[in-house]
């Protein structure tokens, strides 16, 4: 099967950062969601997320990279999204999400050269400076984009998140394994009588 790291210009400076991707940190809104906020008349919040990169934080988690995210705003449906994926990293409500960073790596140490963060706005460079890898989106500020090792060619909220979550898999040596429960073999379609 081939890999997207055969058809894209990473460098051996990108695959060394991706290979020590131990935490990827996520921001909410423009990464997670495609960064738009929908307010009904009784002030109601509602946020539509990717399920592309649903399951490939699940995948990732279980190739033995945590994910966590670090997010300005606060809201349940983030809470709720966090639950729903497993994610016990989670913090919200914090315009300085590098002292948000430093709070997280207390319950969770972790070297910043093996953070992954990937965000889209201003807020979000102090990890992103800071830590092994910056991803970010081809929606995200000028200055953002201008800073960060990877950008991934869906927008936020449209599978940017999956790209990111494959691409680290690709680079550890972990995508085929993590892919193959999904597979059919060779067998099942001998079985099934049907043919190539």
């Amino acid at each position: 099967m081939n890999s997207p790291l055969d058809s894209l210009p990473i460098d051996s400076l990108l695959l060394e950062k991706l290979r020590d991707v131990r935490l990827l940190l996520l921001d909410v809104d423009g990464v997670l969601t495609d960064g738009r906020l929908y307010f009904s008349n009784e002030g109601s919040e509602f946020k539509a997320f990717n399920t592309l990169d649903g399951h490939g934080i699940k995948m990732l988690r279980k190739s033995g990279v945590e994910v966590g995210i670090i997010t300005g705003r606060k809201s349940t449906l983030v809470e709720r999204r966090a639950q729903d994926l497993g994610l016990s990293l989670l913090i919200q409500g914090r315009e300085d999400k590098f002292d948000a960073l430093t709070e997280m790596l207390e319950k969770f140490p972790c070297a910043l050269s093996n953070i992954a963060f990937m965000g889209d706005d201003y807020p979000d460079l102090s990890v992103m400076t800071r830590v092994g890898l910056a991803l970010t989106v081809p929606n995200a500020a000028d200055a953002v984009r201008q800073r960060a090792h990877w950008q991934s060619q869906r927008k936020g909220g449209e599978g940017a998140v999956r790209e990111a979550c494959d691409l680290i898999m690709h680079a550890q040596g972990n995508f085929d394994s993590a892919l193959a429960p999904y597979l059919a073999s060779e067998d099942d379609f001998t079985h099934s009588g049907e043919t190539h």
